[in-house]
């Protein structure tokens, strides 16, 4: 099942959700109609689970990237490398699913809209987690505000998958995280 919704959340994220037809489901998942029907009712519970299998594997790998991390500000650097290696190249262009998803839905589906929010809120709880636990460290100036800092990140990496639609390269990624962490001195 994880095989066959990795490859629905590039199909997703590539075309976008109106744009993806369930003929491009057949052919990217290797199911007919009848199996994609019979393993999640429709072409939108296909999205649903990709979207969760995209969350819970992206959430993986950011783990694996903090745990090395000592400080607030290691930790936020880590979500930043985390955002800057999936925003060029081919990943790059592929795009975000959460935000995609997002961007489709925002005013038609509110159950929809609802859970993505929930998907950002999250990113920017750990933000501010982050920050406040740098503050306490040291690692991060104490006059910053935090919930500010955190939002402003969080348009930051979300900003950096948007570009990286546009095939932007590595190193460009790159100096947005350097100078992104300048907010914390």
């Amino acid at each position: 099942m994880d095989v066959v919704l990795d490859k629905a959340i590039t199909v997703f994220s590539r075309l976008g959700y109106s744009a993806t037809s369930v003929a491009d489901l057949n052919d990217a998942l290797g199911l007919t109609s009848g199996s994609i029907y019979k393993a999640f009712g429709d072409k939108r519970g296909v999205l649903l689970a990709a979207l969760e299998r995209y969350v819970d594997r992206r959430t993986r790998r950011l783990d694996e990237l903090l745990a090395p991390a000592r400080t607030g500000r290691e930790r936020v650097a880590a979500v930043l490398k985390s955002y800057a290696e999936t925003s060029h190249g081919e990943t790059g262009r592929t795009g975000c699913l959460v935000i995609g998803t997002l961007m489709e839905f925002t005013g038609s589906d509110p159950l929809l809209r609802e859970r993505l929010m929930k998907i950002l809120a999250t990113h920017e709880a750990r933000l501010l987690r982050f920050i406040r636990e740098g503050q306490t460290d040291g690692s991060i100036a104490p006059a910053i505000k935090p919930e500010v800092t955190a939002r402003l990140l969080l348009c930051v990496v979300q900003g950096m998958r948007v570009l990286g639609k546009s095939g932007r390269k590595q190193a460009d990624m790159a100096a947005i995280c350097d100078d992104a962490l300048r907010l914390l001195d």
